[in-house]
């Protein structure tokens, strides 16, 4: 990743028209890239850490971010995976408190970080800025809790079914319309799905061979969405 690309995806968290803030005002616009920060991590690098103080909004510009919180023997558990537009560590900016969980760049990828007085400054004069964060927050609430109700009552193939259906919904597939666009490690999947990684592994080769999907090392390519959804649907 080059300086080009990270100046064009600068631009894109603010100028395409799929982002909350692409509504805004010039001038608005202007005080925003005037007080953000653009930051390259590369796969593998920690974009904040457990305990850690917000300094403004991290958006995610480009690439992917998996926020997990550290659990009982040092095990993560994957509570949040963050595709371009969306922003990670929000609620500890707006609670005044320090992150509870980690976030990790799961490949090359783009943050950039607006700083905290300028955001409010801009939310308490621009009503329609602040609702649409609002809804975007509220969204994004309901999901994680009807993901913490299937992480605890759906069985296995359940929960993992879920997982890989949260991945497409996320980030989509590739050209072909099968190979999800998320490459994650088996010990990810299994930190998504909760449970322990021997259990991921012998699970998606059962959904292999009742030929669901197929894998080719970290490709997952679905061959059957629909017996996906219902295994999802019946936990």
């Amino acid at each position: 990743m080059n300086l080009k690309h990270k100046e064009a995806a600068c631009n894109y968290f603010i100028e395409d028209d799929r982002s909350i803030f692409f509504p805004l005002p010039p001038e608005e616009k202007e005080t925003l890239f005037a007080n953000h920060v653009c930051t390259i991590y590369k796969k593998g690098e920690i974009i904040f850490k457990e305990g850690d103080k917000p300094s403004g909004l991290i958006c995610l510009a480009s690439g992917k971010v998996k926020i997990f919180i550290e659990g009982i023997g040092g095990r993560e558990q994957i509570v949040r995976m963050a595709s371009p537009l969306g922003f990670i560590g929000y609620r500890a900016l707006f609670a005044d408190s320090n992150y509870t969980g980690s976030a990790v760049a799961l490949e090359d990828s783009v943050v950039c970080i607006i700083d905290k007085d300028t955001l409010f400054s801009i939310l308490r004069k621009n009503v329609e800025l602040t609702l649409n964060m609002m809804k975007k927050m509220a969204n994004e609430l309901g999901i994680s809790n009807t993901r913490t109700v299937s992480l605890t009552q759906k069985h296995i193939r359940g929960r993992l079914a879920e997982s890989l259906l949260l991945l497409i919904d996320t980030y989509g597939f590739e050209e072909d319309g099968k190979t999800i666009r998320a490459y994650l490690s088996r010990e990810d999947i299994a930190n998504l799905s909760n449970m322990t990684t021997s259990n991921a592994i012998r699970t998606l080769s059962s959904f292999a061979q009742e030929g669901i999907l197929s894998l080719d090392g970290r490709k997952i390519s679905i061959s059957d969405l629909r017996k996906l959804e219902r295994i999802s649907d019946l936990g």
